[in-house]
């Protein structure tokens, strides 16, 4: 009997995956919408589909299409989130994840949590890891995974902590198995880190990634990936042998008005290098 409990605590601690068919090579793989940020919503939904991508991330604050004041946001109305989401089906990209988002307070948090459920979400990307017991019961009751992201940082400032594996797994590792990081390679080499070590730390606990890759340490411009000092295939090797199941955002910052063909380059090296 023990045994049952231990296996259905496991089994509901858990939320619902990706859908498989959505899978390349065994991979999820897509666009983080801030890529597109120069564009609405429902071109960066294009322009992920032509760049092979077929699911995104989106990002709160971009205008939904041309033509429109009203922005994705998890304040949207739900005749808004309908639209949202027909575009969504007749492109054949569907969301997956939204961030980075904020939240001031617990019924934030919820709201968030709502919006996501409503799009029927894998995870939602925040960096208010001061709320992660808000968190952990919205991820319950909700059944949506958070994952907790990073921009660069150092020890100098040490009012911003996320940058730092070990500050995030104190926070997720004794809380529900919905919560984790969203790892972001490029800016954990930004803050002068080896990004394979830092998914080593976080081992079991990548809910999801943002793949970005640098031409140098520190500040440095955004390459496809493969191509700079990420070594983004050792990444992904290391996420194979986790197990990782998350959604992997390509986020490239750069080439702004037309990355398609850089967007394209990455997923390629991530396909071509099957799960």
């Amino acid at each position: 009997m023990r045994i049952l409990l231990a296996l259905t605590f496991l089994s509901l601690a858990h939320a619902t995956p990706i859908p498989a068919e959505l899978s390349q090579n065994g991979w999820f793989i897509g666009a983080q919408a801030w890529t597109f940020n120069r564009f609405t919503t429902f071109e960066a939904l294009a322009k992920t589909k032509e760049s092979g991508g077929n699911m995104i991330e989106l990002y709160p604050g971009q205008p939904m299409r041309p033509g429109s004041n009203i922005q994705v946001s998890h304040t949207m109305s739900d005749a808004a989130i309908a639209e949202l989401l027909a575009e969504c089906n007749r492109l054949g990209v569907r969301p997956v994840n939204y961030g980075v988002v904020a939240a001031k307070d617990a019924a934030e948090v919820r709201k968030i949590m709502e919006f996501a459920k409503k799009l029927s979400l894998y995870a939602v990307s925040t960096e208010s890891a001061e709320r992660v017991a808000d968190w952990e019961s919205a991820a319950k009751e909700f059944d949506i995974k958070v994952a907790f992201h990073q921009h660069p940082g150092s020890m100098a400032n040490p009012n911003y902590k996320v940058w730092n594996p070990l500050y995030i797994l104190g926070v997720v590792e004794s809380r529900d198995a919905r919560l984790g990081a969203c790892a972001d390679l490029g800016h954990w080499a930004g803050s002068g880190l080896k990004p394979i070590e830092c998914l080593r730390i976080l081992r079991g606990r990548v809910i999801s990634v943002h793949l970005k890759d640098k031409a140098a340490t520190g500040n440095a411009p955004v390459v496809v990936a493969g191509k700079g000092v990420v070594d983004a295939g050792a990444c992904l090797d290391e996420l194979r042998k986790q197990g990782f199941n998350g959604n992997i955002s390509v986020e490239h910052e750069n080439d702004w008005d037309n990355n398609v063909p850089q967007v394209r380059a990455s997923i390629e090296f991530v396909l071509a290098r099957p799960r």
